[in-house]
């Protein structure tokens, strides 16, 4: 499992977001772009007075699927001719006003959001389960990060395991992601272990999910304000959190857990039918793997010397610690989980004594 921040190191990050960010919920025709050789400038007239904020990639695709423009030609307008993008954004803005929430840090635009996005954040969220983790009998917190999309915590709990094989221990946990500027739910996802080669495993298609969607904000005019902490939406949070809490408490499920170790020691018995760089090929092309990617999970799979869906499974876990970033390495965790859940192919035969001719399943069965 890829490492991130400590807990103390994750707690100072945090609270250092909330002194640098800034909500707004504006009226787009108080909005204005302007784009120049290092970058756009979204102008915000707020009070009178208008405001400056750089954008980031995120909210630039954010904006560009909001107004109808296709991002590649987008990114085309940006890089050849600024004023072309300018013109399309602002035009669009004025041309089809509604209120959209505006979320800065560190003085850029992160997010470009609907008004009814509902800000459920990180620090409050930590606030809430870390309590709870810290009651569990035998849970840690083996990695945390946060990324400029998500917050992470991945949970084990030492005292639920099992044997895949013999020696071979896994660990039941969990993993809470959440994201402040609108790329998916908040969720709490099983998460299985390994302790010979410490791979972290999550088992998307049984996660818990909450989502960002709340009340309409209510506004008696068309102008721009700057959103801050409610007291009724306090009151809001306190009860959704609440019920984020008993999700956690409830997520090392032992019986969940013991059915995903049933499926990982019958992917022990599950040959691959093409040799290595071909399943790896086919994993590739249906997961949108780089080269890199591709490289590491061939190497891992050569030194696993294990030639069926389970060392398969464990070749792109293992692949994830030495991915480029921390999200990259959690795509591909769930990648393996992917892997693991697809339909026993019929009429198994015993795994060949050669090292080539190794399988992977019809990938047309991926839930992607």
């Amino acid at each position: 499992m890829k490492q991130g921040k400590t807990l103390a190191q994750l707690g100072r990050e945090l609270q250092r977001q909330r002194l640098n960010r800034q909500d707004f919920l504006a009226d787009t025709r108080s909005l204005e772009v302007e784009t120049n050789s290092y970058g756009s400038t979204l102008h915000l007239s707020l009070d009178s007075k208008t405001y400056g904020f750089g954008i980031g990639e995120l909210a630039h695709q954010q904006i560009a699927a909001r107004l109808n423009i296709p991002y590649r030609y987008y990114a085309k307008m940006q890089s050849e001719v600024p004023a072309l993008l300018d013109r399309n954004i602002n035009t669009w803005l004025e041309q089809k006003p509604e209120r959209r929430m505006i979320r800065v840090l560190d003085g850029k635009v992160r997010a470009f959001l609907s008004d009814r996005y509902r800000r459920l954040d990180n620090l409050e969220l930590c606030a809430a389960v870390l309590p709870v983790i810290q009651e569990m009998n035998g849970a840690s917190i083996e990695s945390c990060e946060v990324t400029p999309t998500h917050l992470y915590l991945k949970v084990v709990n030492r005292r639920v395991k099992a044997e895949v094989k013999v020696g071979d221990i896994v660990q039941a946990g969990f993993v809470v992601s959440n994201s402040e500027v609108g790329l998916g739910s908040l969720r709490v996802e099983p998460l299985v272990f390994r302790l010979v080669c410490k791979n972290g495993l999550i088992c998307k298609d049984l996660a818990q999910k909450k989502y960002h969607v709340g009340r309409q904000v209510n506004a008696s005019d068309d102008s721009a304000y700057e959103l801050y902490s409610d007291a009724t939406l306090a009151q809001d949070d306190k009860a959704f959190f609440m019920k984020v809490q008993d999700v956690v408490r409830a997520a090392v499920d032992e019986a969940k857990f013991l059915l995903t170790v049933d499926k990982l020691r019958e992917a022990t018995q599950i040959p691959l039918k093409h040799e290595p760089i071909k399943a790896v090929e086919l994993l590739a092309d249906k997961f949108q793997l780089t080269e890199n990617e591709r490289g590491d999970i061939l190497r891992q799979l050569f030194m696993g010397a294990d030639n069926s869906r389970y060392g398969l499974v464990n070749a792109v876990t293992a692949a994830s610690k030495i991915a480029k970033t921390y999200e990259r390495a959690t795509d591909l965790e769930r990648i393996g989980g992917e892997i693991l859940s697809l339909p026993v192919p019929r009429n198994i035969l015993p795994p060949p004594s050669y090292d080539v001719n190794l399988a992977i399943p019809e990938y047309e069965t991926i839930s992607a």
